[in-house]
């Protein structure tokens, strides 16, 4: 198992199929069924499409049911706006509920995908008008790069995973930390479109004391999901 081999003790986990299914929810019925003897290691988040009818009802069996521990969007796949009336009315509902949101700036490369996934990245300056609109929202960028600090309500809790980021060259992370806090900051390996080997490289090679390195590593993200230290 690719975990065990790198040490990683818990994943957040999402269900790729659900991107693809015309209805989205049989993918969270697939990833709690593969996962629901391995909850001590998978978290699950629910992949919700809130321009599908009964969004609603898929999101309190996720949570209630199932057991999910937050909400991933997809508004590139799904074809919705983060700003559209349903989709608020998603991210409100969520946000009730106390649990975290991810959004994904991107899944894969450009270069890297089927020629069929026409997909966009999502743009920093849409994940900020977002912020602003859901200030109390916890909030998880996944694939994350150009994030402004400047641009986060003061209110809002926001942590990037890092696996897009650099250490070195253009020193993303080390930007981030300086403009922000390492408590925006999360270790993501990027499984399974990444090797994880490069993020674990760039978490040691930050040259920051322990406690900071183990924020990022861990318990940043254990903390905004509700993980036991």
């Amino acid at each position: 198992m690719q975990m065990d081999k790198y040490d990683i003790d818990k994943a957040l986990v999402s269900s790729i199929n659900a991107m693809f299914y015309k209805n989205a929810h049989a993918g969270n019925e697939e990833l709690h069924r593969s996962t629901k003897n391995f909850r001590d290691r998978l978290i699950p988040f629910a992949t919700i499409n809130p321009a599908y009818p009964g969004w609603l009802d898929d999101l309190h069996e996720s949570f209630e049911s199932f057991g999910f521990k937050g909400l991933r969007l997809q508004p590139e796949y799904h074809r919705y706006d983060l700003g559209s009336s349903e989709s608020m009315a998603l991210i409100d509902a969520t946000g009730q509920m106390g649990l975290p949101v991810q959004l994904p700036m991107r899944i894969a490369d450009r270069r890297q995908r089927h020629p069929w996934d026409l997909a966009d990245d999502l743009r920093s300056d849409k994940l900020a008008e977002t912020f602003s609109r859901f200030p109390r929202i916890k909030w998880m960028v996944l694939n994350g790069i150009g994030i402004q600090p400047r641009h986060i309500p003061e209110e809002c809790s926001v942590i990037v995973e890092f696996s897009r980021m650099t250490c070195v060259l253009q020193q993303n992370v080390q930007e981030l930390m300086r403009n922000g806090s390492s408590r925006m900051l999360a270790f993501g390996s990027g499984m399974p479109f990444k090797a994880p080997g490069p993020s674990i490289l760039k978490l040691k090679i930050l040259d920051e004391p322990t406690h900071i390195k183990d924020c990022i590593a861990w318990r940043n993200a254990a903390e905004m999901v509700g993980i036991p230290n």
